[in-house]
């Protein structure tokens, strides 16, 4: 399909963690259709498996795959555990780039640095603080173009510089929150 050739080509270049005797599903498909299933509403690696098992036959059919049945959630679960964040962060900056270049855009190109706290991050248990984002949203295409956590001991304000650095936005005009107009934040200068 070549709607997502793109996508699947980025998410093939995410070094696999499973063994090879384990391979039995396509890294790449089985995270886009992971993808595909949270946006669909699936908030679970059981509604994951239920949206891939339900969804199988159009699945096969539009990606030409020779799957017997949908992956068990054990399977989903475990190779979404063990895949290396910033190699998909990575895959997912580079395709989000692209779709953002695909946009037409009149005028000056805005970026929105925002910084929010994940929901049901925290675990009392294992004495783990709420994971807190900074993402970077291209105003024009309506893409996230990139996040990053904030350090346990940070705030947002060098994790946005660092957000910042790392996306090479010269050439767009760049909003954030109040507390990034603090004077001296940058290098002590």
């Amino acid at each position: 399909m070549t709607t997502f050739s793109h996508l699947l080509d980025l998410l093939g270049t995410i070094p696999d963690p499973r063994r090879a005797q384990g391979k039995l599903y396509t890294l790449p498909h089985l995270v886009l259709f992971a993808i595909l299933a949270v946006v669909a509403g699936a908030n679970s690696y059981r509604s994951i498996h239920s949206f891939i098992d339900v969804h199988l036959d159009r699945l096969k059919a539009a990606f030409g795959l020779r799957w017997r049945r949908a992956p068990a959630y054990t399977s989903i679960r475990l190779v979404s555990q063990n895949l290396d964040p910033t190699e998909l962060e990575r895959a997912f900056r580079i395709h989000a780039a692209v779709l953002a270049a695909q946009v037409g855009c009149q005028g000056v190109r805005v970026v929105a640095f925002d910084g929010k706290t994940l929901r049901g991050s925290f675990d009392h248990f294992a004495e783990r603080a709420a994971v807190h984002l900074v993402s970077a949203f291209d105003v024009t295409s309506g893409l996230i173009l990139g996040h990053i956590e904030v350090g346990e001991k940070e705030n947002e304000i060098p994790a946005v510089q660092h957000l910042l650095a790392a996306l090479g936005l010269a050439d767009r005009v760049v909003t954030a929150d109040a507390m990034h107009c603090q004077k001296n934040v940058r290098d002590g200068t």
